[in-house]
């Protein structure tokens, strides 16, 4: 999942013309490693939920901050 994750965010960084340096589990998804914003991380889970069908936010919010969090979320959703 943690390459899923990598994969979608490369994309769209790209899609932004933004660039950055490598996507590690431990990267911070907000106010921190990555150059996106909230819309950008809506955009990212509602891509995730699409290509896998899973939904980790069904029963609410749970939090995470970086990109091993957001994967385990989705892994544990399965």
């Amino acid at each position: 999942m943690i390459e899923r994750v990598v994969a979608e965010l490369q994309r769209i960084l790209a899609d932004k013309g933004e660039t950055h340096g490598p996507i590690t589990a431990g990267s911070l998804l907000l106010d921190g490693d990555l150059p996106i914003d909230s819309l950008d991380l809506a955009t990212l889970v509602v891509a995730l939920e699409e290509q896998t069908g899973r939904e980790p936010f069904r029963a609410g919010f749970r939090m995470f901050t970086t990109v091993g969090e957001l994967a385990t979320l989705f892994d544990e959703a399965a």
